[in-house]
């Protein structure tokens, strides 16, 4: 079974998770446009989607779902998303995308959160081999840089070779990579970072994920808090 049967696989498997006549959110990725295609081509079932991603927002409208407004929702039934790296207590690492905070929002407003992935990214504690992403105020750079050095940080700022200077995120902020070795508790570790003044929201999910749907060649498996 090659990478794209496995994504095929966990999107069929998320789409027994979605009712009818829900709100749902649907985060980025290769997996959630398989779903996408999946939830448009099962007849009997009517969603509205929120999501923090264009891309699926764009494939969305493409597709004929609806698309509410974030800031028009203060509740979602469902929401799925992906991740660099989940562990068996769900805590999850985000490092790529750069949209964490408005991931973070939705997985805020969800009854479930719910996270697909392939086996590769389920270990049994989180190894911190990706960065935090902290995404912070543009006026707060030097002053969280001081901070997370303090919490053992090394920092590197995201920045791209097709525009000059920092990348700035969709709600016009600096994004920072921060690198951890020996981190004795990823509780205290995201409420620390989360407290330096400056940082509006960091890349490590530590207290929303209710499920994990980890597929391998052997089939799927359901990790979940309740």
């Amino acid at each position: 079974m090659n990478a794209d049967d496995l994504k095929k696989s966990c999107a069929r498997e998320a789409l027994k998770h979605i009712k009818n006549n829900s709100i749902i959110g649907l985060g980025g990725g290769s997996t959630i446009a398989y779903l996408i295609d999946y939830i448009k081509e099962n007849n009997e079932l009517n969603v509205k989607v929120v999501t923090p991603s264009i891309k699926t927002k764009l494939l969305c409208i493409k597709r004929g779902l609806e698309v509410l407004h974030t800031l028009a929702v203060d509740k979602i039934d469902i929401a799925f998303d992906g991740c660099d790296e989940v562990d068996e207590d769900l805590n999850a690492l985000k490092s790529g995308g750069g949209i964490h905070t408005k991931e973070k929002l939705i997985a805020n407003m969800a009854d479930e959160y719910v996270l697909l992935v392939d086996h590769s990214k389920l270990v049994k504690r989180l190894t911190f081999k990706h960065p935090v992403v902290l995404e912070i105020l543009q006026d707060s750079l030097n002053y969280v840089s001081r901070k997370v050095e303090e919490l053992g940080g090394a920092i590197s700022m995201r920045n791209s070779s097709a525009k000059d200077g920092f990348t700035i995120s969709d709600n016009g902020n600096l994004l920072m990579d921060v690198r951890f070795s020996n981190v004795n508790s990823i509780k205290e570790l995201e409420n620390k970072l989360k407290d330096i003044c400056g940082v509006v929201d960091i890349s490590l999910f530590t207290k929303v994920v209710t499920k994990a749907i980890v597929v391998s060649e052997k089939g799927v498996k359901i990790i979940s808090k309740n």
